[in-house]
C-alpha cells in the first residue's frame, strides 16, 4: 500500500514539520521506498514467533541499599564564594520564565 502525499503531509503535520510542493513529494517518495524495503521482511509468515519488546529480555535496574556515608557539610561561604552572583544566602541565575529580576 503506497502512500499518498495527503498522509505524508498528515504525518508532517502531526510531526510539526512543514512539507510544501517539491519537498512534500520528495519525502512521499523517500518514504514509500523505506515501506518497499519492509516488504520482504512482511511476506515472512511467523504465527508462533513472539514478538521481541527488549533487546535483552527480563532487564531490570539493579539497586543497592541507600547507605549514610556520613555529615560532609560545606561552609555556606565556601559554596558562594565563586557564584557569578548571590542574594543572602542564595545563588542567583538568570529568571527563565520572565518574570522579572528574582
Amino acid at each position: 500500500m503506497a502512500l499518498t502525499e495527503a498522509d505524508v503531509r498528515g504525518i508532517a503535520d502531526y510531526a510539526r514539520i512543514a512539507l510544501e510542493g517539491p519537498e512534500l513529494e520528495e519525502m512521499t517518495a523517500y518514504l514509500n521506498d523505506a515501506v518497499d524495503m519492509l516488504a520482504p521482511v512482511l511476506a515472512y509468515d511467523l504465527p508462533d514467533i513472539e514478538p521481541t519488546f527488549h533487546p535483552i529480555g527480563d532487564l531490570a535496574n539493579v539497586m543497592r541499599e541507600d547507605e549514610e556515608l556520613g555529615r560532609r557539610d560545606l561552609p555556606l561561604e565556601m559554596a558562594l564564594e565563586n557564584a557569578a552572583s548571590t542574594r543572602e544566602r542564595y545563588f542567583r541565575v538568570p529568571s527563565i520564565l520572565g518574570e522579572g529580576d528574582r
